[in-house]
This record gives structure tokens, C-alpha cells and sequence, in this order.
């Protein structure tokens, strides 16, 4: 039921499909003959779009976010490494039969980079199919490829595929693996999204190592217009907002502890 319903309010919050939801409604309110009505309500979806392709609103709103979890020194020994899903094209591999990354795709790389560093260390890999109409292929299934041609074996992957979002990759993880109290994991996901999958780590009693990889943002854009190209700027606004939705509905539906989870809570 969350699941469905997070999909769902998302697909009209989402800064895009909220503009052409509310270009929508001007139009069918001026078909009704509320010209001044219509003429009010289409302000918004062009100060959603402008704001959001224009300015640099997005950078701020994602900055805190990526900040929040420092990467830590490298331990000296890790038990495993957890790579949550997010990182793949999943309808194109699943078609092709390829490992296509998208902009998540950092994830999988560092992985990589880790696993060699960490030649003992399980990996997990964790993710279904996200999506709650379109088909593709789960990033679990997808990293068996990926790691071979990398030259890392799958005896040393613990795949988790049927995990929707992050607190079912949280909640399967722990299932599956059951750490010892004195092992040390990694955690590796956006720095974005860290902040929520520490909260339900340490929700669900798995203590992790935060490894943020995935950044958006140099830390440097401040306040201003056209300091990236509208596309990246528009998705890297949307990419934020979702997160910051995320951990206000985490926090009320008592999946964290804090609505904004830092290193020291």
C-alpha cells in the first residue's frame, strides 16, 4: 500500500508533471469560462519551470543532503559491502542484455572499486523493479553481468532482488545477511540518499558505514540563474524535492527516526 501510494503522489508532485497538471486545469477552467481563474492558475506552473530549469534552486535544495554523511577514511577491513539499487537502466538491459548505467550509476562503479580494495568482502546488491507500471529489469539481476566482465565472480554477490524502494531494501537486506554485531559493512548509495538509508538502517538495527558516491552538486553554485543547462538543473531539482518528500514521509509513517538524519542521530 505505501508503495503504491508514494508512486502515485509522487507522479503529481514531481516539479514537470506538476506544471502540466496545472496547465491542464488553467485550460479546463477557462473552458468553463473562468478566464481570470485560468489566467491565475497558469503563473504557477510557469514559476514551477522557471525555478526549477532556471535557477539554481535545485543545487541549494540537494546541497544539504549531499553533505550531510562525509565520506570516513577507509577501514582497515569490511565485512561486506551493501550497494542499494538505482543504478541501471532496467528496461534497456532487459532488452538488450547489457548493463546500461544511468546517472545512479556511480554506485556500481565505486562497487567495483571497493570490492577490489576489499578482496574478502561480500557484496550486496540490492533492487527489484522500482517502477510501478513499466517493466525492467532489476539492478540485482543486472549486476551479475556488470561485476563478471569486471573480472569480480558472482560467488561473492549476495543479490536482493525483489525490493521495491529503500526501506524494502533495508528490511531485506537484514533478512538476508544477518551481520554479526562486530562486522563492519559499507554502505554505498547517492549522497543524496543517504541521509534516508542511514535512517532506516539504523532503524532496523544495522549499523553501516555511510560511503556516499553520485554527487550532483560541486558545493559551490550559490544563489543565481543559468548556472547549469535547464535539463540537468530541472532534474536535479526533482531528484532533491523527491528526497526531501521522502524523508518527511519515512519520518510520518515512523520508517525513521528523524526527519533528517545526520551523523550524530
Amino acid at each position: 500500500m505505501f508503495f503504491s501510494t508514494s508512486k502515485i503522489v509522487w507522479f503529481f508532485l514531481q516539479p514537470l508533471n506538476m506544471a502540466i497538471v496545472l496547465l491542464a486545469l488553467a485550460v479546463f477552467v477557462g473552458y468553463l469560462g473562468w478566464r481570470r481563474l485560468a489566467g491565475s492558475i497558469t503563473l504557477f506552473p510557469f514559476l514551477i519551470l522557471i525555478v526549477s530549469a532556471w535557477t539554481s534552486f535545485g543545487a541549494l535544495l540537494i546541497g544539504p543532503l549531499e553533505e550531510r554523511f562525509p565520506r570516513p577514511a577507509p577501514p582497515a577491513q569490511v565485512a561486506g559491502i551493501i550497494v542499494l539499487g538505482g543504478g541501471f537502466e532496467g528496461a534497456i538491459n532487459q532488452a538488450r542484455g547489457g548493463y546500461d548505467i544511468n546517472s545512479g550509476g556511480d554506485r556500481f562503479v565505486e562497487a567495483a572499486v571497493l570490492a577490489r580494495r576489499y578482496p574478502t568482502a561480500r557484496i550486496v546488491i540490492s533492487g527489484g523493479n522500482g517502477s510501478l507500471l513499466l517493466e525492467g529489469e532489476g539492478d540485482a539481476v543486472t549486476a551479475v553481468r556488470l561485476f563478471a566482465a569486471l573480472g569480480i565472480p558472482e560467488s561473492r554477490l549476495v543479490l536482493e532482488k525483489e525490493s521495491r524502494n529503500t526501506s524494502e531494501n533495508v528490511a531485506n537486506i537484514r533478512d538476508l545477511v544477518q551481520p554479526a554485531r562486530d562486522d563492519t559493512w559499507l554502505l554505498v548509495t547517492s549522497a543524496f540518499h543517504m541521509p534516508r538509508s542511514m535512517g532506516l538502517f539504523r532503524k532496523a538495527g544495522f549499523p553501516v558505514v555511510p560511503w556516499p558516491v553520485d554527487y550532483r552538486t560541486s558545493g559551490q553554485e550559490g544563489i543565481g540563474v543559468f548556472r547549469d543547462n535547464a535539463m540537468d538543473a530541472l532534474q536535479t531539482t526533482s531528484t532533491a524535492f523527491r528526497e526531501w518528500c521522502g524523508l518527511v514521509a519515512y519520518k510520518f509513517t515512523g520508517r525513521i527516526d528523524s526527519v533528517f538524519p545526520g551523523p550524530q542521530n
